[in-house]
């Protein structure tokens, strides 16, 4: 057989998380986020943490809903709007070396309105590293 591969057509959409963003996967990097400092908003709860200069560079940032938040329809509606709020302010608001976890709010984080999730993510940051 050949090596031939078929051309790779480019990706007109944004990807979901910014290049510049890890996702967080392990359990252990949510727990640490979450004994960390914390901020409230209406729409939004954000968990914050300055990583130790041994761990790894740049903005990590991970999302989370509990079933209080619905059931999956719904919990996976608030998480699709917090990964597209994260990509829109962590790259410009977030600071490198940082953890971050989106936590979604019951009935709140999927209807309000996407201008306001955006405001509510600034607002918290803000005071994170305030």
């Amino acid at each position: 057989m050949s090596d031939f591969k078929p051309p790779v057509e480019p990706n007109d959409g944004a990807p979901a998380v910014s290049v510049c963003l890890h996702v967080l996967k392990k359990r252990a990097d949510f727990v640490r986020a979450s004994n960390a400092r914390r901020q409230g908003t209406a729409g939004i709860h954000l968990q914050a943490r300055k990583r130790s200069a041994g761990e790894a560079e740049g903005i990590r940032v991970g999302f989370t809903c509990s079933k209080k938040v619905g059931n999956a329809v719904a919990r996976n509606r608030a998480k699709r709007r917090l990964r597209e709020v994260a990509r829109l302010v962590l790259p410009h608001d977030g600071l490198d070396g940082w953890d971050y976890v989106l936590v979604g709010r019951k009935e709140v984080t999927a209807t309000l309105p996407f201008d306001t999730l955006i405001a509510d993510l600034r607002r918290a940051l803000k005071k994170v590293h305030a």
